[in-house]
């Protein structure tokens, strides 16, 4: 897209659906976190039976158990350079293998986000002329208060912004936000969504799994 491009509202055959899978799992003790279970089927196939509906096809972003991946019918990439550089690296291989206009990112541990997810995102990024349209979402501290947070990882991105990621990867930047802030950015308010403040929530650890499979009343 060239700068200056009016950005018209991305349709789900423009939008390539990108499931992060490719982390080291050091929270779950090296566990690869999408073959994990969740109300008895591995967290990546929730995010892929979310996702598919929403978008054009799926890929998975999976540095190990490729074959495990591969079951589900998706194509699967491992980060473009090696190393586990996190989830920017995630984003660049996506941006990489995407044949689309667009990119929607997903992790494998978020098993209930919305099934409107992608069109919300996309129309915001419309509606804001944006190149990146990032999930704002009601998140829970430690001492029980909420606010709204961008949670990145939930993401749309235009294929154009390849270089920029690629050169701020290669300067040593690895913080989501120090990158996005660099584009033209629309954080999307989900504060409405379905499953309510679980709706984005992810099993970075077993507790947090436990959680969300056996939520407090």
């Amino acid at each position: 897209m060239q700068t200056g491009s009016p950005v018209a509202t991305p349709t789900a055959t423009q939008i390539t659906g990108w499931i992060l899978a490719g982390g080291q799992g050091l929270r779950m003790d090296g566990a690869d976190k999408g073959l994990q279970l969740f109300q008895g089927q591995p967290l990546v196939q929730h995010s892929l039976e979310r996702l598919r509906p929403q978008v054009n096809t799926v890929c998975i972003n999976a540095n190990r158990h490729g074959d495990q991946y591969r079951a589900w019918g998706c194509e699967v990439f491992p980060d473009t350079e090696p190393g586990f550089a996190g989830p920017l690296m995630g984003f660049l291989t996506g941006l990489e293998h995407c044949p689309t206009e667009w990119l929607a990112v997903v992790p494998c541990d978020s098993p209930l986000f919305p099934l409107d997810l992608v069109s919300r995102l996309a129309d915001a990024a419309q509606g804001q002329q944006a190149l990146i349209a990032v999930v704002n979402a009601p998140e829970t501290n430690r001492q029980g208060h909420t606010t709204l947070r961008p949670q990145p990882v939930f993401c749309l991105l235009h294929r154009s912004l390849k270089d920029s990621l690629r050169a701020f990867l290669s300067q040593g930047g690895r913080k989501i936000d120090a990158w996005t802030s660099q584009h033209p950015l629309a954080l999307v308010d989900f504060t409405q969504a379905s499953h309510g403040h679980s709706a984005f929530a992810n099993a970075n650890t077993w507790a947090e799994l436990q959680t969300l499979e056996h939520p407090p009343a």
